[in-house]
């Protein structure tokens, strides 16, 4: 296929998009269809015309544009006129803010490029979005009658009961037709799928479970799809003990119930996508923002839940970056965790009198740097490949130790934005001269 042919499916394909929502608008209009329901064929519309792209495009670059060109188009779709008359009504008449048209199409993009050539990877997590996620919120609509809430709105276990079903039949079905993987492990990964995505499912908000649910079932299956049977069983102990464990201690470090299950989520996914030692630095960031929060607590109505979307955005941003360059951004990663606890640390500490706060600081950096140390000596050369880069990470520490121990008024808005921002600033740099740019342009 020619390169003019590409492009000119990319552009088509937007075209397509917005004439799916023109129809369903007016077919709304018509037959007085609920807004909810208007979004969920969008959505459905959208994700099966997604799970062709690696057939319809030869090259992976024209399906990056036409993410691209849908992102520019849904940020249009947002404008107060479009997206209160005009076909954006078909995403935007729903009561609740949600950014899950954003979330789909960035999605689509992260999963085709981490997926590579192993295209199951890409199809059974869009597949479960697609089809899954709608058949649950069309069945918690129509036959909810139990439900649980979530930041300020709620769920029902009737559509998580059809998620979970819904996901187990795709799971294997995929599974069987597109990988090699014995019998009792496909019945076993189906079952670890359905489970795990439901549970992203069931405590996601906002629309962030287009992105969190096909993502985290990517890089599920890309650490555990060749595992062996007992390995599985050990995953499936370790997401149990993880459940427990933050139902024991959620109410005692003032985590609600919706939050406590974000909780056990992300650091659920964090275990099992990397060592323990590699995970204790991003873990750390969770006890040091719930530090923060009861000592120094800022303006966010839902703090708990913008620290987990910040640790997760963070982690795919340098899970992605590494995957781009082909150069491990594992201690990089460490590095900007360290800063982000730091920084939440210094947040609590700075409304202390002075030497508590200079002592608090040396106490803080040193059990940084003690986690740091024995993530260092237990990774191989690959992760290691830029060395132990201590004068990168004091650095990335003083800086934000400092700002935020004698400043920290100015994190009382946006606390997690800016400080995942002053905390990626040095690391950043540090990647993108250790590799020389290469494979950034």
């Amino acid at each position: 296929m020619t390169i003019a042919l590409q492009i000119f499916l990319a552009f088509g394909s937007v075209v397509v998009l917005l004439g799916l929502m023109t129809v369903v608008q007016r077919v709304a209009r018509k037959h007085s269809i609920s807004a909810e329901l208007q979004r969920k064929l969008v959505h459905i519309g959208t994700g099966l015309y997604a799970l062709t792209l690696p057939w319809l495009f030869p090259d992976r670059w024209p399906v990056y544009m036409l993410v691209g060109l849908t992102l520019l188009v849904m940020l249009v779709l947002r404008l107060p006129k479009v997206s209160s008359t005009g076909i954006g009504s078909t995403l935007h008449g729903v009561d609740r803010q949600s950014y899950g048209d954003m979330f789909l199409a960035i999605a689509v993009g992260l999963c085709l490029f981490l997926a590579d050539d192993q295209l199951y990877l890409y199809v059974l997590p869009i597949a479960v979005l697609t089809l899954a996620d709608a058949a649950a919120a069309l069945a918690g609509t129509t036959y909810g009658s139990r439900f649980f809430k979530v930041e300020d709105g709620q769920k029902s276990l009737e559509g998580c009961v059809v998620f979970f079903a819904v996901t187990l039949v795709l799971s294997m079905l995929c599974l069987m037709v597109m990988t090699t993987f014995d019998p009792v492990n496909i019945i076993l990964l189906s079952l670890m799928v359905a489970g795990f995505g439901t549970l992203v499912e069931a405590v996601s908000w906002r629309g962030f479970d287009n992105l969190f649910l096909p993502l985290g079932i990517l890089v599920f299956l890309a650490s555990h799809g060749g595992r062996e049977v007992q390995d599985l069983v050990a995953l499936a102990a370790l997401f149990a003990a993880t459940l427990i464990g933050f139902r024991t201690i959620s109410p005692i470090i003032g985590l609600t119930n919706h939050a406590g299950r974000v909780y056990v989520t992300t650091v659920f996914l964090l275990l099992a996508v990397t060592s323990f030692h590699n995970a204790m630095l991003p873990i750390s960031v969770f006890l040091a923002h719930a530090w923060s929060r009861t000592i120094n607590p800022g303006d966010s109505a839902f703090p708990d839940l913008d620290i987990v979307a910040g640790v997760v955005l963070l982690s795919l941003f340098w899970l992605t970056l590494g995957n781009a360059t082909g150069w491990n951004a594992v201690s990089f990663y460490g590095i900007t965790a360290m800063g982000l606890s730091m920084g939440f640390c210094g947040i609590a500490l700075g409304v202390k009198p002075l030497p508590a706060r200079i002592l608090g600081a040396i106490g803080v950096i040193l059990g940084l740097c003690l986690l740091r140390y024995i993530s260092l000596n237990l990774n191989d050369g690959v992760r290691n490949w830029s060395g132990p880069m201590w004068s990168v990470a004091f650095i990335n520490l003083s800086l934000i130790s400092m700002t935020t121990l004698t400043a920290p008024h100015l994190f009382r808005r946006f606390r997690v934005t800016k400080l995942i921002a002053m905390s990626l600033l040095t690391p950043l740099a540090s990647y993108c001269i250790s590799t020389n740019f290469e494979g950034l342009l």
